[in-house]
């Protein structure tokens, strides 16, 4: 299916994509861990006094240089890059389609070739500009298996855990997109300035529950906070998740990254209904998780995450029980107006009663921004995100984009 079978807006502006690439066989060398790295090379038969050396350039070119051709390795010797190629592959996942909003919001549809006997598969990345600083949205896992009643993702049945390589090329790639790499010709050991990054930020946000991926998702943001690669700041890369208890207590001693959690309820029953994983873990072990967190301070809070449904859970007796819940916990609220998607039967809270909810948040001492709504036009905003291997029918479409411009108008 080509980009012009899916919903465009007036000022959608579709974006050339990659052709189609072959679907190799050959393991990547992307999201290996330099001892995994290292095992690899010696096992094609790279001497030991070379590995260390080896695993040295290859880190510098893929992650520093954001080369994604061996060929493109100019330090290393032609025998070496014809081993490589024989062997391995750093290629990009492909893209399938890329859109970019009216806002200036991008999200990418990208295809990762089969693993074992599997098929082919999509998910979708979406990058975010702000004034200031560019939030990547990484997805981990292709669909979802938590089924929250409000998210289009929880939609689509799980299909499968991505791997720590197609974790880390979403983000090798949308800094290709971006123009985020240094120059192939600057000096060898040239690292990206922390400031002036499009990429600057990264959340493990996008489609699936990152803890029902634990390794993965470790071991690819351990290697994107890799001082000597890709070197972000673990201050700047959050992980969200629906509640995972036993594996927050994991993130904060081995990977030790931001946390946000996806709440949306103050009250165990209705938060049954809407994040079923809580029928797991309720909120008070949810609760526990939190205040165990390593490191918590004012500048270092929790995000708590709530989605603004009408009539669900935006009262102001909510209000009072949101203050209560996060007692004692450096928290800062970010208030979500609920981003439609076809087929939902929410509707978004009225502005004047987020407002609302904001300012008694506020007044309580607790940091509540209201989320700015981004990539609406494009399915790309909180929790419309979902494999276009699931496509809507036309039908669904035109009436998904009858519905944005009736609510917000043409601009």
């Amino acid at each position: 299916m080509s980009a012009t079978d899916v919903m465009t807006p007036s000022k959608l502006k579709p974006m050339p994509v990659s052709q189609p690439v072959e679907l190799s066989p050959k393991p990547s060398l992307i999201g290996l861990t330099r001892e995994e790295m290292g095992a690899a090379l010696k096992e094609k038969g790279v001497a030991d006094k070379q590995i260390k050396m080896r695993v040295s350039q290859l880190w510098n070119w893929i992650y520093v240089r954001g080369v994604s051709d061996f060929d493109a390795m100019v330090n290393v010797s032609k025998d070496m890059r014809e081993m490589l190629k024989t062997h391995f592959t750093i290629a990009r996942p492909e893209i399938v389609e890329e859109q970019v909003s009216n806002d200036g919001t991008r999200k990418w549809l990208l295809r990762f070739p089969p693993r074992g006997a599997g098929r082919p598969v999509e998910i979708e990345a979406v990058y975010i500009p702000e004034e200031g600083r560019g939030t990547l949205c990484i997805s981990s896992q292709v669909g979802c298996s938590l089924t929250c009643s409000f998210c289009h993702t929880g939609t689509q049945r799980l299909v499968r855990n991505l791997t720590a390589e197609e974790i880390l090329s979403q983000l090798l790639l949308a800094r290709d997109r971006l123009g985020d790499f240094p120059d192939r010709e600057a000096p060898q050991g040239t690292i990206m300035p922390a400031e002036g990054r499009k990429v600057s930020n990264i959340v493990m946000m996008g489609m699936g529950e990152p803890l029902y991926n634990f390794d993965s998702v470790k071991t690819a943001l351990l290697i994107a906070s890799d001082g000597d690669g890709l070197s972000l700041s673990k201050r700047r890369i959050t992980l969200s998740t629906s509640g995972v208890v036993p594996e927050i207590y994991r993130t904060g001693d081995e990977i030790g990254v931001m946390l946000a959690i996806s709440l949306h309820a103050v009250r165990d029953d209705l938060r049954d209904m809407l994040v079923p994983i809580n029928k797991k873990y309720p909120l008070k072990e949810l609760m526990d998780a939190c205040r165990a967190y390593p490191g918590l301070s004012n500048a270092r809070r929790i995000t708590f995450e709530y989605v603004m449904l009408k009539g669900v859970n935006d009262s102001l007796e909510d209000a009072k029980g949101l203050i209560q819940l996060l007692k004692g916990v450096p928290a800062k609220i970010n208030l979500i107006p609920f981003n439609p998607w076809p087929g939902t039967n929410y509707q978004c809270s009225d502005w004047e009663q987020i407002e609302k909810f904001a300012d008694f948040i506020n007044s309580a001492g607790y940091a509540s921004p209201i989320r700015t709504p981004r990539g609406r036009d494009i399915l790309a905003a909180c929790g419309q995100l979902k494999s276009e291997s699931e496509r809507m029918r036309k039908t669904e479409r035109l009436a998904f984009e009858a519905m944005m411009i009736a609510n917000h108008g043409e601009d």
